[in-house]
């Protein structure tokens, strides 16, 4: 795959299971999870596992409510072909819906005092983040091995994998990059609105993730309005700004504010385009 990537120590997928059944005693069967987001990473997993024909028997995907609709067309597309090879699939969603923790849950913080919802899930208050991983890790606790998707190229990542988790992406030498090329040529492409999701953002993750940056954000104002309206109402309910951009000293983090900022941009970029032309006809008339 592309480039060499130094080793790192973590838990392969190839390794011994358990130490050894003593003679005469029953030994378990092996139970194989893989926690799938249906991102191009996750998504290239469980493909590589298919493919490789390596025993699998469930699939769990945390279900936030807040995906993009690609990520539930894909989603849809894979379960027949888990329940044709006779492979489990667990879907999982918050205990309560992640918009009442964000804006109605009673919150009584030393830093903020009481208010109402965590807010913005990102930065420093992962805690959507928190419940996903809680949840995955909740299911598979009787794991022999934990499949889960970090590519090669995420060093400090698979440092941190401890078993039963171990990466397959990892073992075959995969990148990012491989991922989503080895997505793409198996007709998977996170499509919306003529879009390829890949094409204008870093990560296909929770659409209203507040890591976003700001490229990102741009693109979903410009290319995913349906989102953007979505992010203006979440914003209208939460007091903090989604993000903490300045400009001379003037915040416009919120995403108000940040639909002007774009907007001033876009026709800045249209005019001096336009500009550009009219210099360019001028002098190719003379």
């Amino acid at each position: 795959m592309q480039g060499e990537h130094p080793p790192v120590p973590y838990a392969a997928c190839g390794r011994k299971i358990g130490g050894g059944a003593a003679e005469g005693s029953v030994k378990r069967r092996v139970a194989f999870y893989a926690s799938v987001s249906f991102g191009k990473d996750s998504l290239a997993t469980l493909l590589l596992l298919l493919e490789k024909k390596m025993p699998l028997d469930e699939v769990i995907f945390y279900n936030s409510e807040m995906e993009f609709d690609c990520i539930y067309h894909i989603r849809d597309r894979i379960k027949p072909v888990l329940e044709q090879r006779g492979i489990r699939f667990t879907e999982v969603k918050p205990g309560v819906p992640f918009l009442y923790n964000m804006l109605e849950r009673p919150v009584d913080s030393k830093k903020n005092g009481f208010h109402l919802g965590y807010g913005w899930c990102g930065g420093p208050c992962r805690w959507g983040t928190k419940l996903k991983t809680t949840a995955l890790d909740g299911l598979a606790l009787d794991a022999d091995i934990h499949y889960v998707g970090i590519a090669a190229d995420e060093p400090e990542r698979l440092a941190r994998l401890e078993a039963p988790k171990c990466s397959p992406l990892a073992d075959a030498g995969m990148t990012e990059a491989d991922c989503l090329a080895f997505c793409y040529e198996r007709g998977f492409f996170w499509e919306e609105n003529g879009v390829r999701l890949y094409d204008i953002l870093d990560r296909v993750s929770c659409w209203c993730c507040k890591n976003k940056n700001r490229k990102e954000l741009k693109n979903i104002y410009q290319f995913l309005p349906q989102y953007w309206e979505k992010l203006k109402g979440l914003q209208a309910q939460i007091p903090m700004p989604m993000k903490p951009y300045s400009r001379k000293g003037i915040p416009y983090g919120n995403v108000f504010d940040l639909e002007k900022v774009f907007e001033q941009e876009i026709q800045a970029a249209k005019d001096g385009s336009s500009l550009k032309g009219k210099r360019r006809r001028h002098e190719q008339s003379r």
